[in-house]
């Protein structure tokens, strides 16, 4: 018995049977190759967020193909304003965020979602111009309308055709 306790034998089996163990146990657990990223139902916020301002919600009418909503939250702005945060991984597996507020002045809203305040161009998404503003070293797109009670903001790591996809299915439901 003394001869499996001790040198170099005794540790090459030790080895061994504490491999086999690891082995044997990858080979029973299951495993699951399918990416998964959990699916957040962001009606029951924007209905919350609906009767706490005064102006109709604006939400997507419906989510773009492919896109899973991953987060959603209201949170306090500045000037005693709320925000409504909804949070996506596009079909491309990139990010995306929708918010909104009537945060004043609109522009210091617009810039902290954006992260730049710098326009680098419009663009025209169901007949209405939205700003496009761009931070290179975040990779951060961001399309910007100011209205004259909230100010809409697309952001995130997609792509212009996929953050316009999110901005044209923006939807204002009535106030109510």
């Amino acid at each position: 018995m003394r001869r499996f306790t001790q040198g170099l034998y005794g540790y090459a089996v030790a080895l061994f049977v504490c491999l086999a163990g690891a082995g044997l146990f990858l080979l029973v657990t299951p495993q699951s190759r399918d990416e998964h990223i959990p699916r957040l139902d962001y009606s029951i916020t924007v209905a919350n967020f609906g009767h706490g301002v005064p102006y109709g919600v604006w939400a997507p009418q419906q989510d773009p193909p492919g896109w899973v909503p991953n987060s959603n939250r209201i949170a306090d702005g500045e000037n005693g304003a709320k925000v409504l945060y909804l949070g996506y991984a596009t079909a491309k597996r990139e990010h995306a965020m929708f918010a909104q507020s009537d945060e004043q002045p609109a522009a210091g809203f617009a810039s902290r979602m954006a992260n730049s305040d710098k326009a680098v161009g419009t663009q025209q998404i169901g007949g209405v111009a939205w700003e496009q503003r761009f931070r290179e070293d975040k990779n951060q797109r961001s399309l910007v309308r100011v209205l004259p009670d909230v100010t809409l903001v697309v952001t995130g790591t997609a792509d212009w055709p996929e953050l316009a996809d999110l901005a044209g299915r923006l939807q204002q439901r009535p106030k109510g």
